[in-house]
């Protein structure tokens, strides 16, 4: 899959393509439903996503919580395993939020990327100030010369499939709900970083990684699927996962840290993706040491047996 960051500077080879647009955070069920309408009208062109980086709500309101499902490698990651070879991440910036819905389709969608047909959601808005809709991108379609095809709002079990949904499915400790409208299981992404050690100290040796700018599901004890993506411990394993602030240990910025079961190496820098699958139990203060270990016990006991299960 090749990524294009740039709509004024494009190879020929880049151009052409049948693109779904979006944001595409977390690339739940209705997202791939307007991936595979890309996919089915590309008539022979290359299957492309075109996307923005930073997410527009990021650019808009850079002090509001964490929202974002995924960081743009893990949205990346996704998108290749879906067969999209041409990424159109555009750098969200002034200019670009400036353009009007007229502007955003001659010189981004036809000029800039000449994307044969263009895939998007019912609701999509575009163009500065969100003015254009699905109606106006279908007419500007026709009169610069590309294909418009504007795909149904999904509707699952629970309702509306949305990131939002999954937010909250997330928040409430529900990821097995939150997998059912992503259409996989809900990961965390990213490298192994540096932590206090005390893992290790108590016989559970953890990876630690990073939640900073992502969505902060709940707090609390899950068991999980782990994919050693990169290092020389590459691998799928089973484990359970801590999300929260460790209050045993003081104050602290939330992270994530996975005990990989029947596990032993050095993690450091390797690349990790981390699946909920169940939510065991909130963060909880025990009053000992020996307290916590005995409750890790079972936390990683009860993990087993759901995921031989899974």
């Amino acid at each position: 899959m090749r990524i294009i960051r740039d709509y004024q500077y494009v190879e020929p080879l880049d151009r052409g393509a049948s693109a779904a647009i979006g944001n595409f955070d977390g690339v739940h069920l209705g997202h791939q439903a307007v991936i595979d309408l890309a996919r089915n009208e590309a008539r022979g062109a290359p299957l492309g996503v075109l996307t923005f980086e930073p997410h527009p709500r990021q650019y808009f309101a850079p002090d509001a919580p964490p929202f974002r499902l995924m960081g743009p490698e893990a949205r990346a990651s996704r998108l290749r395993k879906l067969g999209v070879e041409k990424l159109y991440e555009l750098n969200f910036n002034a200019a670009l939020a400036a353009l009007t819905p007229e502007a955003f389709a001659r010189r981004v969608i036809f000029d800039g990327l000449g994307l044969t047909n263009v895939v998007v959601g019912a609701d999509f808005c575009f163009g500065k100030d969100r003015a254009g809709n699905v109606d106006a991108l279908q007419r500007l379609g026709a009169e610069l010369g590309f294909r418009v095809t504007v795909a149904d709002l999904l509707k699952g079990e629970t309702g509306q499939v949305s990131s939002t949904a999954i937010r909250t499915a997330l928040s409430e400790g529900r990821p097995r709900d939150a997998a059912a409208q992503l259409g996989h299981w809900h990961r965390i992404e990213g490298p192994v970083i540096g932590g206090e050690q005390r893992g290790r100290d108590l016989g559970y040796p953890t990876a630690n990684m990073s939640i900073d700018g992502l969505h902060p599901p709940k707090h609390g004890v899950y068991a999980v699927l782990v994919d050693v993506a990169t290092g020389p411990h590459k691998g799928t394993y089973k484990g359970a996962a801590s999300i929260g602030v460790r209050p045993m240990f003081g104050e602290n910025t939330a992270n994530i840290e996975t005990f990989l079961f029947d596990f032993t190496g050095d993690l450091y820098g390797s690349i990790l993706s981390v699946a909920l699958v169940d939510y065991l139990r909130p963060e909880l203060k025990f009053d000992s040491l020996e307290a916590l270990i005995a409750q890790m016990d079972a936390d990683c006991a009860r993990a087993r047996q759901i995921l031989a299960a899974s």
